[in-house]
């Protein structure tokens, strides 16, 4: 037996196995990173060589034609020396080079730190920033939340697709007044506007439980939406004051803030009354399930629609820290199709008997 033959214990061995198989893919991610970063390091000095050749002789786009095929020719088992890739390595160059604005020394500076940074991610990534960003500010912005959250490309292309970057730290909310400096501006950043639910498919007039229901069968892309550090607890999260009982529309806990998020979700405009009510539920939050450990809660207020003096006044008084976002449904069924659109339910039912229909026939050839 293993265990017999070297000398240890089998958990032992597996134990210890799995601690090499750990280091090794730590070391081939080091690597992986590692030849990332040279590999982008290596275009963007060939970009700028490219953009020198083109700005100092005669020579046009033509030439990239002929630089490709004696590359490929060259190094024919890498990839990246396409006419169509070293175009993107141009532009990409190009994308972050353009600071009219800074002096030239402030500008070579910069130009380090750019590459310092977008060297960190994949290409694939750079390409889709550079392609969807219009400065370089916002293409930054993406490249350090990629960094920051470890984006895949297509959580990436989600998040330039629904505009993050317009949209981030927009919220009305009265942080800055109830919340410490720190966590304030760490809430702030966490709130968006608006929020954007293009995952759902509901009717034009579709109800708050049904939209709340709709948000929590499309969890994942709920809290994709929402940013990172949010847990989600539940719905209609059950809470007793006094004699009457109260339900939160969904609960979240917050792991980088510290603290239980509650939303609440109105289909209509906003109303003074709406933040009246979520100062209630988060004071009733804070006394029940609030720990010491726990910062003091925070409350988000989803609305359709939200005039923005208004919700600052109906904020200036409230002691408790609330925000107020619009969200947007870029989805709608109309009402005559909802009707006629199968549910989950018959889909299965459906596609169950097709699956018996099959075994059937299977077994009466066989």
């Amino acid at each position: 037996m293993m265990s017999e033959s070297i000398g240890h214990p089998l958990v032992d061995y597996r134990e210890w196995l799995l601690a090499i198989k750990a280091k090794i893919y730590h070391v081939q991610l080091k690597a992986a990173v590692s030849v990332n970063r040279q590999l982008l390091q290596f275009y963007w000095q060939l970009g700028a060589d490219i953009v020198v050749r083109q700005q100092d002789t005669s020579w046009g786009d033509g030439f990239l034609k002929q630089l490709s095929r004696d590359l490929r020719t060259e190094f024919p088992e890498m990839k990246g020396f396409s006419k169509r890739n070293l175009e993107q390595i141009r532009k990409w160059h190009l994308f972050y080079s353009v600071e009219p604005t800074i002096a030239k020394q402030a500008v070579s500076q910069l130009h380090n730190e750019h590459v310092d940074l977008i060297s960190q991610i994949p290409w694939g990534h750079n390409i889709a920033i550079v392609s969807k960003c219009s400065s370089v500010a916002e293409a930054i912005f993406y490249a350090k939340s990629t960094i920051e959250h470890n984006w895949s490309r297509n959580v990436l292309l989600h998040q330039l697709e629904t505009g993050l970057w317009q949209r981030e730290g927009k919220a009305i909310s009265n942080f800055s007044k109830t919340l410490p400096d720190v966590q304030s501006d760490l809430a702030r950043q966490t709130l968006k506007d608006p929020y954007v639910f293009d995952f759902l498919t509901l009717t034009k007039d579709y109800t708050e439980r049904e939209l709340e229901q709709g948000l929590t069968e499309h969890i994942t892309q709920f809290l994709l939406e929402l940013g990172a550090g949010f847990a989600y607890i539940g719905r209609q999260v059950p809470l007793q004051v006094g004699e009457r009982d109260f339900f939160l529309d969904l609960l979240f806990y917050h792991t980088r803030l510290h603290c239980y998020v509650v939303v609440e979700l109105k289909t209509g405009d906003f109303e003074p009354e709406h933040a009246g009510k979520l100062n209630f539920y988060l004071k009733a939050v804070d006394q029940q399930l609030k720990s010491a450990d726990d910062k003091t809660s925070i409350g988000i207020l989803l609305c359709k629609n939200r005039d923005k003096l208004v919700a600052e006044y109906a904020l200036s008084d409230i002691h408790k820290p609330i925000g107020v976002s619009e969200y947007q449904l870029t989805q709608a069924l109309p009402d005559n199709l909802k009707s006629s659109l199968p549910s989950i339910e018959e889909i299965e039912e459906e596609l169950s008997k097709e699956e018996e229909r099959r075994v059937k026939g299977e077994n009466d050839e066989a």
